[in-house]
Parts: C-alpha cells; structure tokens; sequence
C-alpha cells in the first residue's frame, strides 16, 4: 500500500496585495517539498488566481484569523504566512500539525522560529522565514502570467482611485485632474475599482469629463483586472494591491505611498515603476488621507507619468 502524500497548510487569509508579495515564499515551498499537497489558507476570491501562479494544489476558503476549517488528518506541515501571532499561530497549532513552521512568539515559548523584524519588506519577510528552516526562496520570483481568455487592452491607462483605508486613498479631485491631463494629450484613460468603489470610479470619470464607457469598476472579475494591467501602458494608484498586480505583470506604475514607506510594501522586480512618498508614516488604517499622501501633489504625479510614458514608449 502506497503511502499517503505529505500535507503542507500554508495560512495568508489576508489582501490581494499579501497574496502576490506572498508568492516567492509560495514558490520556494513548493520546490522544496515538489511532491507534497499544498493547501493555501486563503479567501476564496483568490482561488483563480492562485491557481494562475501554480504554486498550490488546493485552496481552502478562510476569510480571516478564526476561521480556518478543521481537516481530516493532521497535516504534515503548517506554515504561517499571515502574521507574527499569536492568533495564526493559535489556528494552526488547532489543526494538531506534525511540525509548524513560524516566526516565535512569547505566547508560545515552545514553538522555535526567526524573531519578527518589523522593518523588513513583506516579500524579503516570508523569505527570510523560509530561509531559517533551510527552504531557499528568490524575493524576484514575483511573476504572473497573463490569464487567457480576457480581451486585449493594450496600450490604455489604468487609473485605480480606490484603497482599503481612507489613509490609503489620494483625493479623487486629483486621479481626475491625472485622468484629464492623459486624456487631453491623447491616451485612452480607464478608471478601475471593485464593486464597492463603482461610485468613486464614477466621480473620477465625471469629475474628468471622461466617457461613461471609461469606468470599469465593477465589470472586471479578479483574473480580468490582471488581465488588463499586464496589457495596459501605465497603472497609476495608490498603496494598494492593485499596485503589486503590476509589479507581479511587469505593467509600469506610479505608485503614491502616504502612511506607509515604499520599502517596507512598494514595487519589486524588474518592471519600470516610480513610488512617490513624502517621508511621513503614520497609521495605514486610518479614516482619512494621510498628511504625507496629500502632499503628493498632481504635477508631481503627472511628472512621474509622462517620465514612464516616454520611457515605455
């Protein structure tokens, strides 16, 4: 009788921006342990699109700390990749796992592990935990397919005003006065959002006297937005995970970082992308922009886009 293939759970019930800057570490996994069944703790909506990146064989739909299912057996292995504790650690630890892999936390003197360092950028931060267990990982190692399938765009600009947190989100007075600029000197602006962010789409494209066929918030499923940034000329946005959806394509960006520092979440590998922050730091979840991201100003920006433009062109 055969023996049963290894189990390996893997926890980052977290954004699409966690999910992409994860996938070194996803990638370094699976090399290592080629014949296992990786598992990916994860909200369902990414379950495409982890399947696009082949590094897992299974997602098991978790939307956040709490929430992760019970299995059958025990897995062979559970690795943390969604926080410093002592929450993920908890939920994994209830899965009885044979061994875990995490960075140590003072609630759980037993479980060995690299300290949390906060200062690292979240790519070199699952690498480096992978490293100390002896599971080298390429922090390069960011690319994403094109999904098949999706209608080709090429050359538009994609505008995405939205951002899980007012703290995140530049005002939408200035992507229109972005938007105009681009469509006066002659480019095919898009304004992109989720289903909750139609409006503020809306508002950008009026406020730009933009046509009604520019917003395309809300007709894009996950796999269509990537689709469309890995055809697109240029992505301006802010901190959010729509930007790493270019960095993980090679799509030119320009990214405005208010609260939080472009190297500890900003653009890696090797597309063209310029990230603007002011040098402030403040609280990323907070109810309104950020004093830093305001003082991105619409030259800067428009600056910033016609450099990449030309560049690209």
């Amino acid at each position: 009788m055969s023996r049963p293939a290894d189990t390996i759970v893997v926890l980052r019930a977290l954004g699409l921006g966690d999910f992409l800057t994860g996938i070194p570490a996803l990638r370094g996994l699976r090399r290592a342990h080629s014949d296992a069944r990786m598992v990916l703790a994860t909200p369902e909506r990414y379950r495409e699109l982890a399947m696009l990146c082949s590094t897992v064989d299974e997602i098991d739909p978790t939307p956040g700390l709490g929430q992760l299912r019970q299995r059958s057996e025990p897995p062979t292995l559970a690795v943390n990749l969604h926080g410093s504790g002592p929450e993920s650690i908890a939920d994994l630890l209830a899965l009885k796992p044979r061994n875990i892999l995490s960075h140590k936390h003072s609630s759980f003197p037993d479980l060995q592990g690299p300290p949390w360092r906060a200062d690292l950028h979240e790519v070199d931060r699952w690498c480096r935990l992978l490293d100390w267990a002896g599971i080298p990982c390429d922090p390069t190692d960011l690319v994403i397919p094109r999904p098949s399938g999706y209608p080709d765009r090429s050359g538009v600009v994609v505008i995405h005003p939205g951002a899980a947190f007012p703290a995140r989100r530049w005002p939408p007075d200035r992507f229109a006065q972005v938007a105009a600029a681009l469509h006066d000197a002659g480019h095919e602006v898009v304004i992109t959002g989720d289903s909750n962010e139609v409006e503020l789409a809306r508002c950008v494209a009026q406020l730009a006297a933009l046509p009604e066929t520019s917003v395309l918030a809300g007709t894009l499923d996950l796999l269509g937005l990537v689709a469309l940034i890995s055809d697109c000329r240029l992505l301006i946005c802010g901190d959010t995970g729509v930007g790493h959806i270019a960095t993980a394509t090679g799509a030119p960006s320009v990214l405005l970082f208010g609260p939080t520092p472009p190297n500890r979440w900003g653009p890696r590998g090797t597309g063209p992308h310029i990230a603007m922050w002011a040098g402030d730091k403040g609280d990323p979840h907070g109810d309104r922009p950020h004093s830093g991201l305001l003082l991105i100003t619409v030259s800067r920006v428009l600056e910033a886009t016609q450099s990449l433009l030309k560049d690209c062109a």
